[in-house]
């Protein structure tokens, strides 16, 4: 959901500083404590971030009805007495992701809310979070580490297989992590495991089918799965929800298990009813990604990813994720200059614990417009690696670039997609439009495989509805039956 701001680094560091002003195990409130006035302070200071970072809030009816959910099910949880206590927010984000921070600021993106097929999910995936946050998880993880974990999955796979331990290479895998939207707290099992167990407690107060906790896990997986085989992935659990929130297939059972004999609503029309029109996917506002491609229909760029990669859109950054290396689009400040961007890029990128200059510039045009590129060889924990910066002048006062990560000597992989850049007319600007949930009532004679077809992609439409509905190998359609379609519309 590229914006394309510039890149800050300092934005993660100051979040974490944030996040994790409490390191001592002694002040660390219990979770039947309501939220403390220095957790409000925390929660706020911290919240313009967080919508900076996911794309913002939304507004309108489903975002209203989102945040009714969302305080109804917080209110169980005793952090607070009132709805008022508790900000919840619809993030205009392409990732399946939900979060909660101290001082009762809980979030979940719209893609999540798409998963979802009834409102006790909703309430569910909602009231995990804020069992994050009444348990005091992220505050115990600091005490423990003296440091909030804010580099996500990716992160510890790029750092820890390409670039090792080194400080150079944490640092540089940040930098090009930044603002793709896969920088979120991580939490142990064990915690997951009590906030499954909290989120199930405050269902069963708030009147909702605990067993929503176990259905949603279950989607999680499915979507994953998916995910991982739709971008020719071996690891099903990078980058969404569930690898911040580790493991969802094997939690399934444990929250059915805890669920059992529990009964309650799950307003499933209902939910479905006031999520239909929901965007889904990319917002061509921030750009959109189709299968290799990304197109950017408001700057007019476009660009396609490596053979073997794929992309994460996020607010400040697309990042292009491979076995064999990590890359990411940005933007910054340009004084017309390509040399002098592209050195600021490398500082960026080395911050405090490292000059980082690249060892050689070179200019050159790509697609008609100007560009240069740098590369500098590091040293990290597991030999050396050679980072890529590639810039390109869209005007005078605007440049992208591509910051990238290789094993020394290959960063050729990438060169394609620096050669793919391009300016794309405003007839192909014109013709992005976003995709969009559509709800619709199973006739007689629908099948799954016919109302799959109407599915607006061009691959795997069977298996995006199956996972998108919670509809097994084995299950059928009923007429009068709602369920979900993704469907192209303005």
């Amino acid at each position: 959901m590229l914006r394309l701001k510039p890149l800050a680094l300092a934005s993660v560091a100051t979040l974490s500083m944030t996040l994790g002003s409490c390191t001592s195990m002694g002040n660390i409130p219990s979770a039947s404590t309501p939220i403390t006035q220095s957790e409000a302070q925390m929660g706020a200071e911290a919240h313009p971030q967080l919508l900076a970072e996911f794309g913002g809030a939304m507004t309108g009816p489903q975002a209203q009805y989102v945040a009714q959910v969302g305080k109804n099910i917080a209110v169980q949880s005793g952090l607070g007495n009132a709805q008022s206590d508790f900000t919840v927010t619809l993030l205009n984000s392409s990732v399946n992701n939900a979060f909660a921070i101290p001082g009762g600021y809980v979030y979940t993106t719209r893609q999540l809310v798409a998963l979802m097929n009834n409102e006790a999910e909703l309430a569910g995936v909602l009231g995990h979070e804020v069992g994050h946050v009444a348990a005091r998880h992220s505050q115990r993880r600091q005490a423990r580490a003296q440091q909030n974990t804010l580099l996500g999955a990716a992160g510890a796979i790029l750092s820890g297989i390409l670039l090792g331990d080194s400080g150079i290479g944490q640092q540089i895998s940040r930098g090009i992590l930044q603002g793709s939207q896969m920088l979120t707290l991580r939490f142990s099992r064990d915690q997951e495991l009590q906030a499954d167990d909290l989120g199930i407690q405050y269902l069963n107060r708030a009147g909702y089918d605990p067993r929503a906790m176990a259905t949603v896990l279950q989607s999680l997986a499915a979507q994953n799965a998916l995910d991982a085989s739709l971008q020719g992935r071996d690891d099903a659990t990078v980058p969404e929800w569930a690898s911040t929130h580790p493991d969802p297939a094997s939690r399934v059972q444990t929250a059915l298990q805890r669920a059992a004999g529990g009964t309650g609503v799950t307003n499933r029309d209902t939910f479905l009813t006031r999520i239909d029109g929901l965007v889904y996917g990319d917002d061509p506002a921030q750009g959109i990604i189709e299968g290799r491609q990304f197109i950017h229909p408001v700057f007019r760029l476009s660009f396609t990813a490596p053979q073997g990669f794929y992309m994460v859109n996020g607010t400040r950054a697309v990042s292009i994720n491979g076995q064999s290396g990590q890359a990411q689009l940005s933007t910054g400040a340009y004084d017309g200059n390509l040399g002098n961007y592209i050195r600021s890029v490398f500082r960026a990128l080395g911050g405090n614990q490292q000059t980082l200059a690249p060892a050689s510039m070179e200019q050159t045009t790509v697609n008609g417009i100007p560009a240069a590129y740098g590369i500098a060889r590091v040293n990290s924990g597991n030999g050396q690696v050679d980072v890529v910066v590639f810039a390109y002048e869209f005007s005078n006062n605007q440049a992208f670039h591509f910051a990238a990560i290789s094993q020394a000597g290959r960063s050729g992989v990438f060169t394609p997609m620096f050669n793919s850049m391009r300016r794309i007319s405003q007839s192909e600007a014109n013709q992005v439009v976003p995709r969009r949930i559509d709800v619709v009532t199973v006739r007689s004679g629908d099948t799954i495989s016919s109302l799959a077809r109407r599915m607006a992609y061009d691959n795997a439409q069977e298996q995006r509805f199956r996972v998108l509905n919670g509809v097994g190998s084995g299950d059928t359609l009923q007429a009068g039956q709602k369920v979900k379609i993704v469907v192209r519309g303005s």
